[in-house]
């Protein structure tokens, strides 16, 4: 058994007689460590005695008029000091971790939330300029892996996962058919989307949410996007629409400007509404800082 070496510290041993003993052995006098633990003398020595016991040692040994601690002793007051120093520390870490205006906040986002995440991550470092933030951007497929190590405290995704997660939606956006201002549909109504399906099509790379959506909605109506160019990121596949290299349909936040020379195409059925949503693994518990962003960010589409 792992702990059957120290069974006496664990079945014997409390931590108020290790900090009695190492202040008594530090102030080398038991008044004086009564009065510094606000304990009583004789409740001092009693302890002392007990943790003697316990260790089957003496602890100390009176030379003149002051106590000293024994060679057993001091092996005993080097442990204490060891074991309240590492207590003391791990307080100190625990204590950032209750708060706000310490510690550390970890977040990652697809790359199309990845887009407006670092502007309201920032207004929330603002608010709390003591708290570490992080934000890590990536594919939705790296996110998935990332909440399976458990290697952040929330993740920011267009499309959640559907089981496993709890989700909070915090901002509304719109899935738009984007192509360049000079594109022969630009001035177009009601196109239908047959229309579309015959365009070269612009797309995110394998395992972007935005590719797994984009997907779906051409299957749902019996078409395959016709791939001209894959891009890793939505910035990237906006400039390469408005170079005319194909139309594309990627996420736009409500009221937010697109790039200059890309305009969205008036396509019968869109834009479609969705929400970039915060979600976290069911059964995980967050710390305080995470809480707060949840409630920080539950505030942004106010």
């Amino acid at each position: 058994m792992a702990h059957s070496r120290i069974r006496r510290y664990i079945r014997h041993g409390r931590l108020s007689h290790l900090a009695v003993f190492e202040a008594s052995a530090r102030l080398g006098c038991f008044s004086r460590a009564a009065d510094e633990l606000h304990l009583a003398q004789p409740t001092v020595s009693t302890q002392l005695k007990r943790l003697a016991d316990a260790l089957g040692v003496d602890l100390f040994e009176q030379v003149g008029k002051r106590m000293h601690p024994t060679a057993a002793g001091r092996r005993v007051q080097a442990a204490c000091s060891d074991i309240l120093g590492t207590l003391g520390r791990l307080e100190d870490e625990l204590g950032r971790l209750r708060s706000l205006d310490s510690g550390r906040l970890s977040l990652a986002a697809s790359g199309c939330a990845g887009r407006v995440a670092a502007s309201f991550v920032a207004r929330f470092a603002r608010r709390h300029p003591a708290l570490e933030v992080a934000l890590h951007i990536d594919n939705r497929d790296a996110l998935l892996e990332r909440m399976r190590v458990d290697a952040d405290d929330l993740y920011l995704f267009a499309t959640p996962p559907e089981e496993g997660v709890v989700s909070q939606r915090i901002l509304p956006y719109r899935l738009k058919v984007l192509a360049a201002a000079d594109h022969h549909l630009a001035h177009a109504r009601a196109i239908a989307f047959a229309t579309i399906a015959a365009e070269p099509f612009v797309m995110r790379e394998r395992g972007s949410g935005t590719r797994r959506v984009v997907e779906a909605l051409y299957r749902e109506r019996g078409f395959v996007p016709r791939l001209r160019l894959e891009l890793p990121t939505s910035e990237g596949v906006e400039e390469a629409v408005s170079a005319g290299i194909g139309i594309t349909i990627l996420p736009q936040l409500d009221g937010g400007e697109g790039r200059r020379g890309v305009v969205a195409l008036d396509v019968e059925g869109f834009p479609l509404q969705r929400y970039l949503s915060l979600s976290y693994p069911v059964g995980k518990a967050l710390a305080p800082a995470a809480r707060a962003f949840l409630d920080f960010a539950r505030t942004l589409d106010s």
